[in-house]
């Protein structure tokens, strides 16, 4: 039976009706459109879907979303402000850690998170903090850069 929850979206509420079994991802995507979380593996074993949950990375494809409704949820879409890039994606873009784009938005959340609890790290720091964050397109070495530039 469906429940219809409000959710602290991007800083904004938003109201959407779930399932009891309804993914984050699921609702994110399939209900409410946020077409930047992508889904890859579905076990929580890539990454793609990592968003913030009261500043903290969390799988989204492994969360129920009746679990987060009094949370503050953040997704890439939500970070920046008006048409202005967080100091992530812009470092993303200048050093062309985008590739080809799939698992870029999971890399940002988790470099966020990153950054948030350790505004200067050191490159092994910045791996292990992605560590959870697959990519089939690099050596990592353009994404290192991007969240070392952003803590710059």
């Amino acid at each position: 039976m469906s429940e219809k929850i409000t959710l602290n979206l991007n800083g904004e509420p938003v109201q959407v009706e779930v399932e009891p079994y309804e993914t984050l991802f699921d609702t994110l995507r399939d209900r409410l459109e946020l077409v930047a979380v992508k889904k890859a593996c579905d076990t929580g074993g890539c990454g793609c879907c990592t968003v913030l949950v009261d500043g903290k990375s969390r799988y989204s494809c492994m969360t129920y979303t009746l679990s987060v409704r009094d949370n503050d949820i953040t997704t890439v879409e939500g970070l920046g402000s008006g048409n202005e890039l967080d100091p992530i994606q812009k470092a993303f873009i200048d050093t062309g850690a985008v590739q080809c784009g799939y698992c870029t938005c999971g890399m940002i959340m988790s470099a966020k998170n990153l950054l948030t609890q350790n505004s200067s790290p050191t490159e092994k720091e910045i791996r292990k903090g992605i560590a959870g964050n697959l990519c089939r397109c690099t050596g990592y070495k353009k994404i290192v850069e991007a969240v070392k530039l952003a803590s710059d």
